[in-house]
C-alpha cells in the first residue's frame, strides 16, 4: 500500500527507524501490524493511486 505522513508529521519506517516517511513523497510500504496501527492513528495516510474521475459535461446544452 502506498503511504504518506500526515501534514506537520515525520513517521520512522519499521525497518529502518532512522528514515522517515514525510508528507512530501508517497511510500510504498507493506500492510503490516506497524503500518496499520499509524494509519489507525492518524499518524499516516493511505495514498489512491487512481486519479479522481471528472463528470462529463454536456456542453451546456
Amino acid at each position: 500500500m502506498k503511504v504518506k505522513a500526515a501534514p506537520g508529521l515525520s513517521v520512522p519506517k519499521e525497518d529502518s527507524p532512522r528514515e522517515y516517511i514525510t508528507e512530501d513523497q508517497d511510500v510504498e510500504v507493506e500492510r503490516t501490524a506497524y503500518y496499520m496501527r499509524r494509519l489507525a492513528e492518524g499518524d499516516l495516510v493511505e495514498v489512491n493511486d487512481t486519479p479522481a474521475r471528472k463528470r462529463a459535461s454536456n456542453g451546456g446544452a
